[in-house]
């Protein structure tokens, strides 16, 4: 099916069944996921998933309706069970369909190369991968996930006020956790990378990695529990930055649902600390040049230098809030409605290097894994208490992996308390990136 000419014809109907305006998003995804143990297919799935929305005003207010079936009985359903919505609506949020930005931004998030290897040969390389780690240190037991996925999407929207925009993007993500056992010391590391470009994997490359992550685990020790400067590897604070994320929606903000709530332009972090929104980052596999609404994306600090310069925003919120959208409109899929949430979000880079940061330490903790973040953390106070795995540093260098720890702090104590950033960027596949932190202390205590 011609999805413009179906998006063309619903939008046509629509208008001539009383709405004003209307707009139509389609959304297609595609997935291949494969998971080897000692060289056999562990297990192996194919998904396939879309669909489109409907959505227009009526009567004044804002209907919306879905469905996964496009043909021409789904266009009355459609515009039928948008109608319904926006009868059952008890006010006029005050938004009308979105007539397009000035200047889309052109960037390649397909890499047609990527759809063209077979899948064979994507498996071949993951066996190869699981192989060398296998075979790199006798202390290496098993692995725990040996995983890969490779992923297309593809989505448009159009309006009655001719516009219409399309994406598309593609990625293949791998998976390792090593296990690894040393008299009756087992542990285990985690790997993770994700590219677009097939050819850029090099198995002796990433299973030294992956075993190196996990063999370093071996040894632990015993600290004493107390507060210690903290140097936060890029990829925990990433996942830190993702779990706190709703501190920067401007309709949390205007729930009462974020400490940030008027603190646009005021300091919220420290100098060390600028927060970086980029739809168009080589080192991300998402972003888009458009957002939920059809607004243009675009580079901007969210904190620039430990000052808060916006939150993020749709165009509902500006428009509460008196101020221009951000291009921050989500769409969880083709189903959601509208919501707040970053593309490509990172915390920026310094100019040191992440062993410069360590050998600025003479006693403290160098974490390398958080878990339990959506448990352990309340992203309206700020406050955390997570899992965590890392080393103990003395005199500037590593000395021991520590065991089993749990740090907590302060999420808004936290951003203040940022001394430095590492010169390395790491972007997890959801879009938030970091580089690594050094932060003055955070509460330490140790199993």
């Amino acid at each position: 099916m011609n999805i413009s000419r179906y998006q063309e014809k619903l939008l046509d109907k629509a208008l001539e069944a009383g709405f004003i305006e209307a707009e139509v998003y389609y959304e297609q995804k595609k997935s291949f996921q494969c998971m080897l143990y000692k060289g056999e297919i562990d297990s192996y799935e194919t998904s396939e998933d879309g669909g489109l929305s409907l959505r227009g005003l009526y009567n004044g207010k804002m209907g919306y309706s879905y469905t996964e079936k496009l043909d021409d009985d789904s266009i009355s359903f459609l515009i039928n069970s948008a109608k319904a919505n926006a009868n059952i609506l008890d006010e006029d949020e005050g938004i009308d369909i979105f007539g397009g930005s000035t200047k889309y931004t052109s960037y390649d998030y397909y890499n047609e190369e990527l759809e063209t290897i077979g899948i064979p040969e994507k498996i071949e390389l993951l066996r190869s991968i699981e192989q060398k780690i296998r075979a790199y240190d006798s202390r290496i037991v098993t692995l725990d996930y040996c995983l890969l996925q490779e992923y297309t999407a593809e989505r448009s929207l159009a309006n009655s006020k001719n516009l219409a925009l399309s994406h598309k993007e593609n990625g293949l993500v791998l998976f390792l956790s090593t296990v690894v056992k040393d008299g009756e010391e087992m542990k285990s590391g985690s790997y993770l990378k994700m590219t677009r470009d097939f050819h850029s994997l090099h198995a002796d490359d990433i299973a030294k990695e992956a075993a190196e992550e996990a063999l370093a685990n071996l040894g632990e020790k015993s600290i004493p529990g107390g507060k210690y400067p903290i140097v936060l590897r890029s990829d925990a604070s990433a996942s830190l930055l993702s779990t706190f994320m709703p501190i920067l929606s401007a309709e949390n903000a205007q729930k009462d649902q974020s400490l940030l709530k008027g603190k646009v332009g005021h300091k919220v972090a420290s100098e060390a600390f600028t927060l970086l929104s980029t739809p168009f980052h080589p080192a991300a596999l998402s972003g888009a040049s458009f957002d939920g609404e059809g607004v243009a994306t675009k580079e901007q600090a969210i904190i620039l230098e430990g000052t808060l310069q916006t939150l993020l925003h749709n165009r509902k919120t500006a428009k509460k809030d008196n101020c221009e959208t951000t291009g921050h409109a989500h769409k969880d899929s083709y189903k959601g409605a509208l919501s707040i949430a970053p593309q490509n979000l990172y915390i920026s880079t310094g100019e040191k290097s992440l062993d410069e940061l360590i050998h600025t330490v003479t006693n403290g903790v160098f974490i390398t894994e958080l878990s339990g973040l959506h448990s352990g953390t309340n992203t309206v106070s700020g406050d955390f208490s997570v899992a965590a795995k890392g080393f103990h540093i003395q005199d500037g260098k590593i000395a021991s992996p520590v065991k089993q720890m749990t740090i907590a702090g302060n999420f808004f104590e936290f951003l203040n308390d940022i001394k430095g950033a590492s010169s390395e960027l790491y972007f997890l596949p959801n879009g938030y990136g970091s580089s690594s932190l050094l932060v003055k202390e955070l509460s330490v205590t140790v199993e």
